[in-house]
């Protein structure tokens, strides 16, 4: 066992080490350095844990550990770069379902010994935990199956959906209250029940009415209450490593919540009330009827001719680089045209694929420069004196309905502008709506060329003759 001078050190050194970690994923370059500092934090956590907390049952803890490790290491080896967003999500369910388990494990130790200030207090720290985590639990497994297409990306609107949820939330304060009293005389079993099942239907319902546009941001929303999750478990539990780490999950996710919402120009509550898709107008229509079919399909060899002749090439990756894994392909197309005197840059779109920093994440898996990857704000002026756009699978995030159609379900969202360079090249398999479900007038612009079909054997051609 070690000593608790020796332990409270260890958290100390752990907890500098997370928030090391969270300094180094502010940015591509430290990014790397900063998952090195988060996994050393957890580690050193857990064998201070081990040796200064666990006093029995060794066997079982270990062979827990051992199958947690086995089915990690399985996943990490097995999944793709596409579902990364779904793995995140299905990940903060576990984080939600594990408070929960520590919330009625800790209501049956009753808490023997305790005042009763003592004894209320640690019944709501129970209470707050439960909550937390089953509404976690429920909204990250709908997450889950929206991100990996399982169920719809259109929005769920029920009649009166405010209403219920306002009847959700009076329904939790009030058996909060009943299981407060209750836990006095050594029941309250019953509305911790009740509360778990009104928080598991909050976040079903809560989830489903939010679009496919704000999915990135629900996935940021959901790591931080996965966090004060982790929090409420650290109080029930005492454990003050916990309670640190929780926090600094939840404030960081809601930090970036609030972030990726002001760059959508969105209301971080009108986000959580029902997301981008809630419109039932006429706006979600690309244009008018007899645009649509009037697009402009190019080929490869036009394309080639095309860039040879570019001074400046913006490239903008969707999802649809993603789904073709096409990012090294990319990468490939990039060193080609740099090596011909072209100027190249990416613009990236804060919501861009699935989850917050999806394109990121994946052109520094290709190895492309991050001197050369411009967030939206940055770049959004130069368009004017882009002479190709190249856009890879992203629909949603440069549909010009945002600025030019008020009714629409995407409108006043900020989007990369693409139509005011002089071309546009639009790299996609079909002429199919993004994950909002939205047209997009983009595709029927002058100045817009369609290259359509598998996104990265189109660049690798372009590779080849170029």
């Amino acid at each position: 066992m070690l000593s608790q001078g020796v332990m409270t050190a260890a958290y100390v050194g752990s907890s500098i080490l997370f928030i090391l970690a969270l300094g180094g994923l502010s940015s591509q370059e430290t990014a790397k350095r900063g998952n090195i500092y988060g996994m050393a934090g957890m580690l050193l956590a857990l064998i201070a844990t081990i040796l200064g907390v666990v006093t029995a049952n060794y066997a079982i803890l270990i062979g827990a550990m051992v199958v947690g490790a086995v089915i990690g290491l399985a996943l990490a080896s097995r999944v793709q770069m596409t579902q990364m967003p779904e793995l995140v999500a299905i990940l903060h369910s576990l984080v939600g379902l594990a408070a929960v388990l520590v919330g009625f494990a800790t209501f049956m130790d009753h808490g023997y010994g305790l005042g009763d200030a003592e004894k209320t207090i640690h019944d709501v720290e129970i209470y707050v935990g439960v909550l937390i985590g089953s509404l976690t639990f429920s909204g990250s497994v709908i997450a889950y199956l929206k991100l990996s297409a399982r169920v719809g990306g259109r929005p769920l609107l029920l009649p009166a959906r405010h209403w219920l949820n306002l009847l959700l939330l009076i329904g939790t304060v009030y058996f909060g209250v009943e299981f407060v009293e209750q836990s006095k005389t050594g029941a309250g079993l019953t509305p911790l029940l009740i509360c778990t099942a009104l928080a598991l239907l909050f976040g079903i319902h809560m989830v489903m009415a939010i679009g496919g546009a704000d999915m990135p941001v629900v996935v940021s929303m959901l790591n931080s209450y996965s966090g004060w999750a982790a929090a409420a478990t650290g109080f029930m539990l005492s454990n003050d490593l916990l309670i640190v780490v929780g926090a600094l999950v939840g404030s960081s996710g809601a930090i970036l919540s609030y972030i990726m919402c002001r760059a959508m120009n969105r209301k971080f509550l009108s986000v959580i009330a029902g997301g981008f898709g809630t419109s039932k107008s006429s706006g979600s229509s690309a244009g008018p009827s007899e645009e649509a079919g009037d697009v402009n399909p190019i080929e490869n060899e036009e394309l080639v001719a095309l860039l040879e002749d570019a001074k400046e090439v913006m490239i903008i990756p969707g999802y649809g680089m993603a789904v073709a894994q096409a990012q090294h392909a990319v990468c490939d197309l990039t060193k080609k045209l740099q090596g011909k005197g072209v100027n190249v840059r990416f613009g990236i779109h804060p919501v861009a694929g699935r989850m917050p920093g999806h394109m990121n994440v994946l052109l520094a898996e290709a190895k492309v420069p991050y001197d050369i990857v411009f967030e939206m704000e940055e770049i959004n002026e130069d368009f004017p004196n882009v002479d190709v756009s190249i856009v890879i699978g992203a629909n949603d995030i440069v549909n010009p309905a945002a600025q030019e159609v008020p009714d629409s379900p995407i409108a006043g969202m900020p989007v990369l502008e693409p139509w005011n360079g002089k071309t546009t090249v639009v790299l996609k398999r079909s002429m199919a709506t993004g994950y909002a479900g939205v047209d997009n007038p983009l595709f029927y612009k002058d100045n817009t060329r369609m290259l359509f079909g598998d996104a990265k054997k189109s660049i690798d051609s372009l590779v080849s003759a170029l």
